[in-house]
């Protein structure tokens, strides 16, 4: 049986494909993208997050973490030592039937809306054997993956084999710039594009607007071709979010984005526009 850590469950959310959906954030992600406004999702590991909403800055929490590691961290023992309680475990297992019977409590509203469950990240393709078992026990809820496409082609095909819709990110098209800003290649992730495309599956392309990154009039054009290449008449963009670094001092850590997020977006929209591809800003 299959394991599925997750960091947080959305349970009604209108964002992350058609209807109203339960939203799965799994916890782990093989990108390390630099205007990731998930830190808690980044590693699959087990870790602990402080809420700052109450917190005395006492120091309580940090110490204890530092008595147990020897470094600033926060553990376990942090979750006691916080006066507040404000110091919580990030990061829960669940067996596909416990995860499945929660999501089945709210069937009725997902489906009457045409919505259903979306396995997000972190990166899902993480846990496709997780994603299958917890779909065949789900007595035909709809299924959506919320990816970057990054995995081996069998991961991938396995993971699309359950779902009915997929949200698949775009984010910079040459080799150089991925393994920058994001730390892979982008091979697999083009690789997967062109299989879902020619899956007949629904899905969507989103591109995150990140300043002077994925919005220059280069990598947008090249994004808007390889669409075009693939027979994608479809986008969303999402525009950078300013408090995206706001989550990091919840783990410790501090946001520090290799580019301006100060500097204007350019959204792309005219881009698109000439190659004929309909947009959406979200």
């Amino acid at each position: 049986m299959a394991i599925g850590r997750v960091f947080s469950v959305e349970e009604f959310s209108t964002f992350d494909g058609p209807g109203i959906r339960m939203t799965v954030f799994l916890k782990g992600c093989p990108l390390t993208c630099s205007w990731c406004h998930n830190p808690e999702g980044q590693t699959a590991k087990i870790e602990y997050v402080r809420s700052p909403n109450g917190c005395l800055s006492c120091g309580a929490c940090e110490r204890a973490g530092e008595q147990k590691n020897g470094k600033t961290v926060l553990t376990k023992e942090s979750v006691l030592a916080c006066p507040r309680n404000l110091v919580r475990q990030c990061g829960e297992d669940y067996t596909p039937q416990a995860l499945s019977e929660k999501i089945i409590k709210n069937a009725s509203v997902l489906t009457a809306t045409g919505g259903g469950v979306t396995f997000s990240g972190g990166e899902p393709l993480l846990y496709a054997d997780f994603i299958v078992e917890c779909a065949q026990l789900l007595n035909g809820v709809s299924v959506a993956l919320q990816t970057s496409g990054y995995a081996e082609r069998e991961t991938f095909e396995k993971a699309l084999s359950v779902c009915d819709y997929v949200l698949f990110d775009l984010k910079v098209m040459d080799e150089e710039g991925h393994r920058r800003y994001c730390g892979v290649s982008y091979r697999k992730i083009k690789e997967n594009y062109r299989l879902l495309a020619e899956s007949g599956k629904k899905f969507v392309t989103r591109v995150p607007l990140i300043p002077g990154v994925t919005d220059t009039k280069e990598n947008l054009t090249a994004i808007a071709e390889f669409m075009r290449e693939n027979g994608v008449g479809y986008v969303e963009v999402l525009p950078y979010n300013k408090l995206a670094g706001s989550k990091y001092a919840s783990v410790l850590r501090s946001y520090q984005p290799d580019f301006d997020p100060e500097k204007e977006i350019n959204d792309g929209e005219e881009i698109f526009g000439r190659y004929g591809i309909q947009y959406k800003k979200m």
